[in-house]
């Protein structure tokens, strides 16, 4: 082969632009492994912080290996194009070994493990690459630039254009497509190093990933069949969720981010029980709040009693609160909710739309997600309930929903210690009173809920309305009794400062379902 001659500004300036890329997609890459995992699999703190830590190290393994590499040009270009199709698949490859394969977690290792390696020989064999042409403290300083920037650029990209516009398939063939254009650009300045083998290699690869972008809706919605009993009718990524909903024709399932939200064939007990308790114990029910809920499904049992004036639904995704309003079929299921003229519909974050709200309502549901991370934890914690008791009058009422007290026992007793531990507004030096209940809902299995209030009624100060399935001949026996398997355990609050929650209902649940 011909030496190649000197790089040229030409060169430092491809290469440089090749810099910023190759860290755009390296941070994607990294963050894609990161949020598959965490929408598989829960814990997104356990997950994010496995992802970055293989990274690093594999980083740091691929810059000792870049030594090895006699040829800089040749080796750059080959690296690029393993980690166009590696990288590129990482999404793919990740959701078919938890959905087909059933072993996630090998293959995860072995992602970030290759990705991270790739991504280690980079810099190295980029500043071999531009070492002569100037001073080594220019040519650092020049690479390393283009390297942090694009980092930035990525964490801005990722959540506000690539998940919500390609979702977390798309983006990783988009960046794998991006780093075989930066091997086709780097082929072209170092085709004198490279021979046509690279060049077949490229092309092969390059088909891969196309094929693979083209069809990327395809492929995932394939495997997402292979993860629901019944046939998908619709699913739809927003910038907060992965959004499925599965139908047989006899009943209708609603999945966000892979957990099951209702089933139509029990919805009932969840909703009859996360609502009716409180509504029948508060001194006024004029003025009601639901936060979370946004399939309409608890507005539907609020709206039973002719006494409700107001309903203000706080859900953070629009994409939810609008199916459930407009989509016909969808609206049936809560038998047109949405769409009465005493509910106002909010999309914004419940930790937001509460602070600052001083006894707006009488009576504040709470139909929010498990506390699997720390960003719902927070709905959870004293800092929240705080402002929530703020946010109700004098004699108002809450009520959450608190995951299984068999399942995750020891979470559960958290969120009711949590209530417990909260202030009251309207009493100096005290404490909001907590009502435990749990329901049987076939779907989820015991289920958990816990009321709370400055002055809470022990006994029912108000009927029930008609028409309730499992509430229709008053609250079902047992509701606040609790057998040894589920009884209290003395546990510490949730707060900000320790979260100790996501931990507890990981804890519980893995001892389960493993």
């Amino acid at each position: 082969m011909t030496e190649t001659p000197p790089p040229s500004r030409r060169t430092d300036i491809l290469l440089l632009a090749a810099t910023f890329v190759l860290a755009v997609s390296g941070l994607v890459y990294e963050l894609i492994a990161g949020a598959v995992s965490s929408y598989l699999l829960g814990d997104s703190v356990y997950h994010f912080s496995l992802v970055i830590g293989l990274f690093m190290s594999a980083m740091g393994i691929g810059a000792y290996l870049s030594r090895h590499v006699t040829d800089p040009e040749r080796g750059f270009v080959i690296a690029q194009i393993l980690l166009g199709l590696i990288g590129g698949f990482s999404a793919p490859i990740l959701f078919a070994a938890f959905a087909l394969i059933d072993n996630y977690d090998a293959f995860l290792y072995l992602i970030c493990i290759a990705i991270g390696s790739l991504m280690g020989l980079e810099i190295p064999l980029i500043i071999r690459i531009l070492e002569g042409r100037d001073a080594l403290k220019i040519t650092l300083s020049n690479v390393l630039t283009a390297d942090y920037i694009g980092a930035l650029a990525a964490a801005l990209l990722f959540p506000l254009v690539l998940v919500p516009h390609l979702g977390l398939m798309g983006a990783s063939l988009l960046f794998g497509a991006l780093n075989l254009a930066v091997a086709a650009m780097a082929l072209w300045l170092f085709r004198e190093r490279c021979g046509w083998s690279v060049f077949g290699a490229l092309v092969l690869a390059s088909l891969a990933v196309v094929v693979g972008l083209v069809q990327s809706e395809r492929m995932l919605g394939f495997m997402e069949r292979n993860l629901y009993a019944s046939e998908i009718i619709l699913a739809e990524q927003t910038p907060y969720q992965r959004i499925v909903v599965s139908s047989d024709g006899a009943r209708t399932q609603l999945f966000l981010n892979g957990s099951i939200q209702f089933d139509t064939i029990d919805e009932y007990r969840y909703h009859e029980s996360l609502v009716h308790p409180a509504m029948i114990r508060a001194p006024r029910i004029a003025q009601v709040a639901i936060f979370g809920g946004g399939d309409g499904m608890a507005v539907r049992e609020v709206l039973r009693y002719p006494g409700v004036e107001r309903i203000t639904l706080v859900d953070l995704d629009p994409a939810v609160t609008r199916l459930f309003k407009d989509d016909a079929t969808m609206a049936a299921l809560n038998g047109g909710a949405l769409s009465d003229p005493r509910v106002s519909i909010v999309n914004a974050d419940a930790w937001e739309h509460v602070k600052g709200l001083r006894g707006e309502y009488d009576i504040a549901i709470l139909d929010l997600p498990d506390p699997k991370d720390l960003a719902i934890s927070k709905l959870y914690s004293r800092a929240f309930y705080t402002d929530m008791a703020r946010a109700l009058g004098a004699g108002g009422v809450m009520v959450t929903q608190a995951t299984s007290p068999i399942y995750a026992r020891r979470a559960y007793w958290t969120i009711a210690a949590t209530l417990e531990a909260t202030a009251n507004p309207y009493a100096e030096n005290g404490t909001l009173q907590v009502r435990p209940y749990h329901a049987y809902v076939p779907s989820f299995g015991q289920w958990g809920f816990v009321m709370a209030g400055g002055r809470l009624a022990q006994e029912p100060l108000r009927e029930l309305p008609e028409g309730l399935q499992y509430f229709s001949e008053g609250e079902p026996a047992g509701l606040f009794d609790f057998p040894p398997d589920m009884a209290r355990e003395a546990m510490a609050p949730n707060t900000l400062f320790d979260h100790p929650l996501p931990r507890l209902y990981e804890e519980g649940w893995s001892r389960w379902f493993k």
